[in-house]
């Protein structure tokens, strides 16, 4: 066009070329009168106020968090969102939930928004009717920030090789660690120099973490046993029959969400065994005989430990309910009513349990009633790690949200959340002025998740150290258990299989 109108001045002189711009100029403004009927212009129509990019945050006095909206119009005319929010690790997320217009109103059901809009600002709720959102209209949105550059922290003091996958957390005892894995063998090993002292073939995957008592070690098996053996040599003693051997699981997949990788880990008190079973019954079993002294049949399955609490002995189903019963007699006390499975172990503290579902909250509940206290959103994020309160700060770690978060246990206010990149399903470690951190990794997946032991300063959260695990090639990699304190030292064991002694530093 250019080039055209410049050989026409040429051409005609200055005065030709004036009324020749002149009649474009009438031509083009009756065009857009008409609307060009026939052309691209009818289609151009005024812009929606909506469109274009939001930021700004939504959260309840608990917790805000930013959160990001750009509103466009596809190939077809349909207004579409695409979604950014930090917290959750989604940058840039194109939705295509349906998006509801009626006049300044703005909603999307599928992501609990509802929005006004007046003006270059929206307000209204996000997500759920008591989390209060303010956006307003920005040039641009921000991107995923990179992984902070910190020191690795000192490297592993040995590393053995245990067999099949592992998902629990060893359990440490006078400078042992007792750990058990999919391949079917309970393994003792000695911590000073990582030596296997001795083995015991149960037949069967083992997912759930060990209990020690005394001279002996407690364990579930997914051949539908609860084992005692002797913790000097591995000789079986008993053995009990937890009537769940014929129970299925579905272990992590990247496109099938119903994952069942966790075990339930016995827990002892006064002389009885207390274990859940895949065919969702708690157990009370006589430490000493191996004897049934009663059995609790639930909806669900019972994937963690139990709590005691007194007379009382304290769990979570996959029925979505926390129950509490009667130690002595199996009776129930109380059950609260979640809305979602529970696969954690609760933490019972000051009169309170503490205890995460799959439903993205976080519950403390009266230990007495079970009477909900306060309840903390995870933003979308499974609660499996079972916390730790220290010094009046309760540390957990979480799910797709990549946190280890520390929080008010008095009132579920957040102090801090601090990004470790990968699954932390464990309990945070509190060690002095530093927590560690272990972290599962996984690929492919709809949100990024990166293996690591980590270090993070207790009073802010910030990062200090991390100790990467190399992507191995299947779905997952890691530590998928918690990380546990051995004098010196501090061990962990990867789904991979490998028992790693880390030095406290």
């Amino acid at each position: 066009m250019a080039n055209r109108m410049v050989s026409k001045r040429r051409t005609f002189g200055r005065s030709s070329w004036l009324h020749a711009c002149n009649r474009a100029g009438a031509l083009l403004a009756l065009c857009l009168c008409m609307g060009m009927e026939s052309g691209a212009w009818a289609t151009n129509a005024a812009p929606d106020p909506l469109e274009g990019k939001w930021w700004g945050t939504t959260g309840t006095d608990r917790e805000r968090v930013e959160v990001g909206f750009e509103f466009i119009r596809d190939a077809e005319g349909k207004l579409r969102m695409r979604f950014t929010q930090p917290i959750t690790n989604v940058f840039d997320y194109a939705d295509s939930s349906e998006i509801v217009r009626e006049g300044d109103r703005v909603s999307i059901e599928s992501f609990a928004l509802a929005l006004t809009l007046k003006g270059d600002t929206l307000t209204g709720t996000y997500p759920g009717p008591r989390s209060k959102a303010l956006l307003r209209r920005v040039d641009a949105i921000p991107t995923e920030a990179p992984i902070p550059d910190v020191p690795t922290g000192p490297g592993p003091l040995w590393q053995t090789r245990l067999g099949g996958q592992v998902f629990a957390t060893p359990a440490i005892f006078e400078g042992v660690a007792y750990i058990g894995g999919t391949g079917g063998v309970l393994n003792a090993v000695d911590l000073a120099k990582g030596e296997v002292k001795w083995t015991f073939p149960s037949g069967g995957p083992i997912f759930g973490g060990v209990a020690v008592a005394g001279d002996a070690v407690f364990f579930a098996c997914d051949n539908g046993f609860l084992y005692k053996l002797d913790r000097a040599t591995g000789k079986q003693v008993w053995r009990y029959d937890l009537g769940d051997a014929d129970v299925p699981r579905v272990l992590p997949h990247p496109s099938v969400f119903d994952w069942d990788w966790q075990g339930a880990t016995p827990a002892i008190a006064d002389g009885t065994v207390y274990v859940g079973s895949g065919e969702g019954s708690l157990h009370a079993v006589d430490a000493g005989s191996g004897e049934r002294r009663w059995r609790f049949a639930t909806n669900g399955k019972i994937r963690n430990a139990a709590a005691v609490d007194g007379e009382r002995v304290v769990f979570g189903s996959a029925d979505h309910f926390v129950y509490a019963l009667d130690r002595k007699t199996g009776a129930e006390r109380w059950r609260h009513d979640t809305r979602a499975d529970v696969n954690a172990t609760p933490l019972i503290d000051g009169g309170r349990i503490y205890i995460g579902n799959r439903g993205a909250g976080l519950y403390a509940l009266d230990a007495a009633s079970g009477t909900e206290i306060w309840r903390l959103y995870f933003w979308g994020s499974w609660v499996e790690s079972t916390p730790v309160i220290a010094e009046g700060v309760l540390y957990i770690g979480s799910s797709d949200l990549r946190r280890v978060s520390a929080i008010d246990p008095a009132d579920g206010h957040v102090r801090w959340r601090s990004d470790v990149r990968g699954w932390s399903w464990g309990t945070p470690l509190v060690v002095g002025d530093r927590i560690y951190a272990a972290a599962a990794g996984g690929t492919p997946y709809f949100v990024r998740h990166l293996a690591s032991l980590s270090t993070l300063d207790r009073k802010t959260g910030r990062l200090l150290t991390r100790w990467p695990f190399p992507d191995t090639g299947g779905h997952q990699w890691g530590i998928a258990g918690s990380p546990v304190r051995d004098g010196d030292r501090v061990i962990v064991a990867t789904i991979e299989g490998s028992l790693y002694a880390f030095p406290v530093q």
